[in-house]
Protein backbone atom coordinates (compact mmCIF):
# COMPACT_ATOMS: atom_id res chain seq x y z
CA UNK A 1 0.00 0.00 0.00
CA UNK A 2 1.53 3.13 -0.94
CA UNK A 3 0.24 5.52 1.44
CA UNK A 4 1.50 8.97 2.97
CA UNK A 5 -0.79 10.93 5.35
CA UNK A 6 -2.54 14.70 4.76
CA UNK A 7 -0.22 17.01 6.07
CA UNK A 8 -2.57 18.73 8.47
CA UNK A 9 -3.15 15.55 10.26
CA UNK A 10 0.70 14.23 11.36
CA UNK A 11 1.10 11.82 13.83
CA UNK A 12 -0.31 8.21 14.83
CA UNK A 13 -2.28 8.86 17.26
CA UNK A 14 -4.24 12.14 15.34
CA UNK A 15 -4.44 9.22 12.65
CA UNK A 16 -6.14 6.79 14.95
CA UNK A 17 -8.55 8.97 16.45
CA UNK A 18 -9.59 11.78 13.99
CA UNK A 19 -10.92 9.57 10.75
CA UNK A 20 -12.92 7.11 13.65
CA UNK A 21 -14.96 10.32 14.39
CA UNK A 22 -14.92 12.83 11.95
CA UNK A 23 -13.70 11.85 8.60
CA UNK A 24 -15.74 10.53 6.02
CA UNK A 25 -16.71 7.11 5.65
CA UNK A 26 -18.70 6.40 2.46
CA UNK A 27 -19.66 8.26 -0.86
CA UNK A 28 -23.01 7.76 -0.87
CA UNK A 29 -25.42 7.16 2.05
CA UNK A 30 -24.77 5.81 5.47
CA UNK A 31 -24.95 1.55 4.49
CA UNK A 32 -28.24 -0.56 5.20
CA UNK A 33 -28.05 -3.69 6.88
CA UNK A 34 -30.38 -6.66 6.92
CA UNK A 35 -29.66 -8.98 9.98
CA UNK A 36 -29.62 -12.59 10.41
CA UNK A 37 -29.13 -13.93 14.02
CA UNK A 38 -27.72 -17.74 13.77
CA UNK A 39 -27.86 -20.33 16.42
CA UNK A 40 -24.72 -21.52 17.06
CA UNK A 41 -23.15 -25.20 17.74
CA UNK A 42 -23.04 -24.36 21.18
CA UNK A 43 -26.85 -23.22 21.71
CA UNK A 44 -26.14 -19.49 21.69
CA UNK A 45 -26.31 -17.00 18.80
CA UNK A 46 -24.51 -14.73 16.92
CA UNK A 47 -25.99 -11.59 14.71
CA UNK A 48 -24.58 -11.20 10.98
CA UNK A 49 -25.45 -8.01 9.25
CA UNK A 50 -25.46 -8.49 5.36
CA UNK A 51 -25.28 -5.19 3.05
CA UNK A 52 -29.06 -4.51 1.49
CA UNK A 53 -28.47 -5.46 -2.05
CA UNK A 54 -28.05 -9.01 -4.09
CA UNK A 55 -28.96 -12.10 -2.52
CA UNK A 56 -27.21 -15.02 -1.34
CA UNK A 57 -27.84 -16.73 -4.40
CA UNK A 58 -26.40 -13.90 -6.16
CA UNK A 59 -23.24 -15.20 -7.95
CA UNK A 60 -21.27 -12.06 -7.34
CA UNK A 61 -18.45 -12.26 -4.31
CA UNK A 62 -18.79 -11.53 -0.93
CA UNK A 63 -16.52 -9.50 1.16
CA UNK A 64 -16.84 -10.70 4.63
CA UNK A 65 -15.60 -7.99 7.54
CA UNK A 66 -14.79 -9.04 10.98
CA UNK A 67 -14.50 -6.46 13.21
CA UNK A 68 -12.17 -5.03 15.98
CA UNK A 69 -12.53 -4.83 19.69
CA UNK A 70 -15.62 -3.37 20.52
CA UNK A 71 -16.68 -2.94 16.96
CA UNK A 72 -19.57 -3.86 14.48
CA UNK A 73 -21.17 -3.08 11.47
CA UNK A 74 -21.43 0.32 12.41
CA UNK A 75 -17.78 1.25 13.25
CA UNK A 76 -16.07 3.38 10.76
CA UNK A 77 -14.21 1.01 9.11
CA UNK A 78 -17.05 -1.04 8.60
CA UNK A 79 -19.02 1.62 6.69
CA UNK A 80 -16.13 2.49 4.55
CA UNK A 81 -15.78 -1.34 3.44
CA UNK A 82 -19.56 -1.75 3.21
CA UNK A 83 -19.25 1.39 0.61
CA UNK A 84 -16.51 -0.08 -1.39
CA UNK A 85 -18.34 -2.98 -1.74
CA UNK A 86 -21.70 -1.66 -2.98
CA UNK A 87 -19.82 0.50 -5.33
CA UNK A 88 -18.02 -2.61 -6.81
CA UNK A 89 -21.18 -4.87 -6.74
CA UNK A 90 -20.37 -6.92 -4.21
CA UNK A 91 -22.06 -8.64 -0.94
CA UNK A 92 -20.97 -7.72 1.90
CA UNK A 93 -21.43 -9.54 5.34
CA UNK A 94 -20.21 -8.23 8.39
CA UNK A 95 -20.53 -11.28 11.72
CA UNK A 96 -20.55 -10.06 15.01
CA UNK A 97 -18.18 -11.47 17.63
CA UNK A 98 -20.55 -12.49 20.59
CA UNK A 99 -22.30 -9.41 22.37
CA UNK A 100 -21.49 -6.55 19.57
CA UNK A 101 -24.37 -6.68 17.52
CA UNK A 102 -26.29 -4.55 20.60
CA UNK A 103 -27.88 -7.74 21.81
CA UNK A 104 -26.24 -9.60 25.08
CA UNK A 105 -25.50 -13.29 23.93
CA UNK A 106 -26.49 -15.65 25.55
CA UNK A 107 -23.87 -18.33 26.68
CA UNK A 108 -21.43 -17.72 30.03
CA UNK A 109 -18.81 -16.54 27.29
CA UNK A 110 -18.40 -13.13 25.29
CA UNK A 111 -15.45 -13.43 22.21
CA UNK A 112 -11.64 -13.06 22.37
CA UNK A 113 -8.80 -12.60 19.50
CA UNK A 114 -8.01 -15.95 19.00
CA UNK A 115 -11.81 -16.45 18.74
CA UNK A 116 -10.60 -18.92 15.81
CA UNK A 117 -13.02 -21.74 15.93
CA UNK A 118 -15.85 -18.92 15.68
CA UNK A 119 -14.03 -17.45 12.84
CA UNK A 120 -14.38 -20.86 11.08
CA UNK A 121 -17.54 -21.70 11.76
CA UNK A 122 -19.00 -18.21 10.23
CA UNK A 123 -16.54 -18.34 7.12
CA UNK A 124 -17.84 -22.07 6.49
CA UNK A 125 -21.71 -20.83 7.16
CA UNK A 126 -21.44 -18.15 4.81
CA UNK A 127 -18.79 -20.48 1.80
CA UNK A 128 -21.84 -22.51 1.83
CA UNK A 129 -24.35 -19.98 0.92
CA UNK A 130 -22.16 -18.14 -1.30
CA UNK A 131 -21.49 -21.46 -3.78
CA UNK A 132 -19.01 -20.94 -6.58
CA UNK A 133 -18.58 -17.08 -6.49
CA UNK A 134 -15.23 -16.19 -4.29
CA UNK A 135 -15.23 -15.41 -0.86
CA UNK A 136 -12.76 -13.31 0.28
CA UNK A 137 -12.14 -11.78 4.24
CA UNK A 138 -11.07 -8.92 6.18
CA UNK A 139 -10.58 -8.51 9.59
CA UNK A 140 -9.79 -5.03 11.40
CA UNK A 141 -7.63 -5.31 14.63
CA UNK A 142 -8.70 -7.68 17.21
CA UNK A 143 -10.74 -9.35 13.60
CA UNK A 144 -7.35 -9.28 11.71
CA UNK A 145 -5.77 -11.25 14.21
CA UNK A 146 -8.85 -13.86 14.97
CA UNK A 147 -8.68 -14.33 10.98
CA UNK A 148 -5.33 -14.66 10.75
CA UNK A 149 -5.00 -17.16 13.57
CA UNK A 150 -7.92 -19.28 11.95
CA UNK A 151 -5.71 -19.07 8.38
CA UNK A 152 -2.47 -20.12 10.13
CA UNK A 153 -4.64 -22.76 12.13
CA UNK A 154 -7.07 -24.14 9.26
CA UNK A 155 -3.35 -24.57 6.39
CA UNK A 156 -4.36 -25.72 3.29
CA UNK A 157 -8.27 -26.25 4.56
CA UNK A 158 -8.59 -22.68 5.09
CA UNK A 159 -9.08 -22.47 1.05
CA UNK A 160 -12.40 -24.12 1.32
CA UNK A 161 -14.12 -21.05 2.55
CA UNK A 162 -12.45 -18.05 1.00
CA UNK A 163 -10.35 -17.31 -1.89
CA UNK A 164 -8.26 -15.02 0.08
CA UNK A 165 -7.59 -12.97 3.21
CA UNK A 166 -6.58 -9.88 4.71
CA UNK A 167 -6.33 -8.10 8.16
CA UNK A 168 -5.45 -4.75 8.84
CA UNK A 169 -4.05 -2.85 12.34
CA UNK A 170 -3.77 -6.20 13.89
CA UNK A 171 -2.26 -6.82 16.73
CA UNK A 172 -0.45 -10.06 15.78
CA UNK A 173 1.65 -10.08 18.67
CA UNK A 174 -0.91 -9.58 21.73
CA UNK A 175 1.48 -9.09 24.73
CA UNK A 176 3.69 -6.94 22.85
CA UNK A 177 0.24 -4.38 22.14
CA UNK A 178 -1.21 -5.41 25.28
CA UNK A 179 1.76 -3.90 26.92
CA UNK A 180 1.39 -1.05 24.51
CA UNK A 181 -1.99 0.42 25.40
CA UNK A 182 -1.48 -0.41 28.96
CA UNK A 183 1.36 2.51 29.06
CA UNK A 184 0.78 6.71 28.93
CA UNK A 185 -1.71 8.01 27.04
CA UNK A 186 -2.37 4.57 25.07
CA UNK A 187 -3.66 3.86 28.95
CA UNK A 188 -5.53 7.26 29.32
CA UNK A 189 -7.39 7.39 26.05
CA UNK A 190 -7.54 3.57 24.07
CA UNK A 191 -7.65 1.77 27.16
CA UNK A 192 -10.85 4.18 29.04
CA UNK A 193 -12.42 4.20 25.86
CA UNK A 194 -12.43 0.32 25.59
CA UNK A 195 -13.24 -0.22 29.01
CA UNK A 196 -16.07 1.81 28.90
CA UNK A 197 -17.98 -0.15 27.00
CA UNK A 198 -16.47 -3.88 28.19
CA UNK A 199 -17.07 -3.63 31.80
CA UNK A 200 -20.70 -3.29 31.62
CA UNK A 201 -20.93 -5.97 29.11
CA UNK A 202 -19.19 -7.84 31.96
CA UNK A 203 -21.23 -7.50 34.39
CA UNK A 204 -24.16 -7.93 32.60
CA UNK A 205 -22.87 -11.06 31.71
CA UNK A 206 -22.18 -11.76 35.41
CA UNK A 207 -26.01 -11.01 35.95
CA UNK A 208 -26.90 -13.93 33.58
CA UNK A 209 -23.99 -16.26 36.01
CA UNK A 210 -23.86 -15.53 39.04
CA UNK A 211 -20.65 -16.38 40.42
CA UNK A 212 -18.89 -16.25 36.85
CA UNK A 213 -16.15 -14.24 38.33
CA UNK A 214 -14.87 -11.84 40.93
CA UNK A 215 -17.26 -8.38 40.43
CA UNK A 216 -14.42 -6.21 43.21
CA UNK A 217 -11.34 -7.87 41.03
CA UNK A 218 -13.23 -6.71 37.67
CA UNK A 219 -14.03 -3.52 38.80
CA UNK A 220 -10.68 -2.59 40.00
CA UNK A 221 -9.10 -3.39 36.24
CA UNK A 222 -7.47 0.00 35.22
CA UNK A 223 -5.99 -1.89 31.91
CA UNK A 224 -6.77 -4.73 29.30
CA UNK A 225 -4.34 -6.95 31.01
CA UNK A 226 -6.41 -6.80 34.52
CA UNK A 227 -9.50 -7.29 32.34
CA UNK A 228 -8.65 -10.14 30.29
CA UNK A 229 -6.91 -12.06 33.96
CA UNK A 230 -10.87 -11.58 35.26
CA UNK A 231 -12.57 -12.08 32.67
CA UNK A 232 -11.73 -12.72 29.09
CA UNK A 233 -8.95 -15.61 30.14
CA UNK A 234 -10.53 -17.73 32.14
CA UNK A 235 -14.04 -17.93 30.24
CA UNK A 236 -12.17 -18.84 26.94
CA UNK A 237 -10.14 -21.84 28.53
CA UNK A 238 -7.10 -19.52 29.10
CA UNK A 239 -5.13 -20.00 32.33
CA UNK A 240 -4.75 -16.26 32.64
CA UNK A 241 -4.00 -12.94 30.56
CA UNK A 242 -0.84 -13.89 29.58
CA UNK A 243 -1.41 -17.39 28.69
CA UNK A 244 -3.98 -15.86 26.60
CA UNK A 245 -2.04 -13.42 24.85
CA UNK A 246 0.48 -15.91 24.19
CA UNK A 247 -1.98 -18.89 22.88
CA UNK A 248 -4.02 -16.23 21.22
CA UNK A 249 -1.87 -14.40 19.10
CA UNK A 250 -1.79 -14.81 15.30
CA UNK A 251 2.18 -14.09 15.06
CA UNK A 252 3.59 -17.70 15.70
CA UNK A 253 1.24 -19.07 12.85
CA UNK A 254 1.62 -17.27 9.72
CA UNK A 255 3.98 -19.74 8.32
CA UNK A 256 1.28 -22.00 8.11
CA UNK A 257 -0.99 -19.95 6.21
CA UNK A 258 -2.00 -21.59 3.00
CA UNK A 259 -4.00 -19.19 1.24
CA UNK A 260 -3.07 -15.53 -0.26
CA UNK A 261 -2.88 -13.48 2.71
CA UNK A 262 -2.60 -9.71 3.04
CA UNK A 263 -1.26 -8.36 6.65
CA UNK A 264 -1.38 -4.31 7.15
CA UNK A 265 0.10 -2.65 9.67
CA UNK A 266 1.08 0.96 9.94
CA UNK A 267 4.63 1.55 11.51
CA UNK A 268 3.18 4.48 13.64
CA UNK A 269 0.65 2.56 14.89
CA UNK A 270 -0.03 4.14 18.75
CA UNK A 271 -0.39 0.46 20.62
CA UNK A 272 0.68 -2.03 17.83
CA UNK A 273 4.72 -1.13 18.09
CA UNK A 274 6.69 -1.81 14.96
CA UNK A 275 9.18 -4.14 16.74
CA UNK A 276 6.56 -6.70 17.27
CA UNK A 277 5.40 -6.80 13.33
CA UNK A 278 6.26 -9.93 11.42
CA UNK A 279 9.12 -9.57 8.89
CA UNK A 280 9.08 -11.49 5.81
CA UNK A 281 9.08 -15.37 6.54
CA UNK A 282 8.79 -18.67 4.00
CA UNK A 283 6.62 -21.20 4.95
CA UNK A 284 8.09 -25.32 5.20
CA UNK A 285 7.37 -25.80 1.24
CA UNK A 286 9.65 -22.63 0.30
CA UNK A 287 6.88 -20.37 -0.89
CA UNK A 288 4.94 -17.51 1.33
CA UNK A 289 1.55 -16.95 0.78
CA UNK A 290 1.47 -13.62 3.15
CA UNK A 291 2.48 -10.33 1.82
CA UNK A 292 3.12 -7.64 4.26
CA UNK A 293 2.85 -4.05 4.17
CA UNK A 294 3.78 -1.73 6.29
CA UNK A 295 3.52 1.79 5.47
CA UNK A 296 5.25 4.33 7.77
CA UNK A 297 1.78 6.15 8.56
CA UNK A 298 -1.94 5.51 9.13
CA UNK A 299 -2.50 4.97 12.66
CA UNK A 300 -4.78 2.49 13.93
CA UNK A 301 -7.60 1.50 11.60
CA UNK A 302 -6.89 5.51 10.44
CA UNK A 303 -5.25 5.94 6.62
CA UNK A 304 -6.96 9.27 6.37
CA UNK A 305 -6.73 10.87 3.09
CA UNK A 306 -8.01 13.58 1.17
CA UNK A 307 -8.46 17.42 2.53
CA UNK A 308 -10.03 18.32 5.33
CA UNK A 309 -11.84 17.05 7.14
CA UNK A 310 -10.56 13.91 4.97
CA UNK A 311 -12.23 10.24 4.49
CA UNK A 312 -11.46 7.12 5.08
CA UNK A 313 -11.57 4.84 1.78
CA UNK A 314 -7.61 4.82 1.00
CA UNK A 315 -6.99 1.90 2.99
CA UNK A 316 -10.75 -0.13 2.81
CA UNK A 317 -10.28 0.73 -1.71
CA UNK A 318 -6.21 -0.77 -1.21
CA UNK A 319 -7.26 -3.77 0.69
CA UNK A 320 -10.47 -4.62 -1.90
CA UNK A 321 -8.09 -4.14 -4.71
CA UNK A 322 -5.75 -6.66 -3.61
CA UNK A 323 -8.27 -8.96 -2.61
CA UNK A 324 -9.96 -9.34 -5.98
CA UNK A 325 -6.16 -9.55 -7.63
CA UNK A 326 -6.49 -12.78 -5.73
CA UNK A 327 -8.86 -14.07 -8.11
CA UNK A 328 -10.45 -17.29 -7.15
CA UNK A 329 -7.37 -19.78 -7.59
CA UNK A 330 -7.07 -19.99 -3.74
CA UNK A 331 -9.63 -22.47 -3.84
CA UNK A 332 -7.17 -24.94 -5.24
CA UNK A 333 -4.29 -23.56 -2.59
CA UNK A 334 -2.31 -21.94 -4.63
CA UNK A 335 0.10 -19.33 -3.48
CA UNK A 336 -0.27 -15.28 -4.15
CA UNK A 337 3.19 -15.04 -6.19
CA UNK A 338 6.12 -15.66 -3.95
CA UNK A 339 7.88 -13.71 -1.45
CA UNK A 340 6.52 -10.93 0.91
CA UNK A 341 7.10 -6.56 0.20
CA UNK A 342 8.35 -5.38 3.83
CA UNK A 343 6.81 -2.10 3.30
CA UNK A 344 4.08 -2.14 0.69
Amino acid sequence: MDYVAPGWLPGGNAQTLWPAVFSRRTQGPKPEYRRERWATPDGDFVDVDFLQGPPAQDPRPLLVLFHGLEGSSRSHYAEAFADVARLRGWRFAVPHFRGCSGTINQGPRAYHSGDHEEVGWMLQRLAQQQGAAPVWAVGVSLGGNALMRWAGEAGRSAARAVAAAASVSAPLDLAASGAAIGRGFNRQVYTRIFLRTMVPKALAKLDQFPGLFDRRALLAARDLHAFDDVFTAPLHGFADADDYWRRASAKPVLPDIRVPALVLNALNDPFVPAASLPAPHRHRAGVSYVTLWQPQEGGHVGFPAGTFPGHVRRMPEAVADWLAAQGSTAYAATPAGGAESAHG
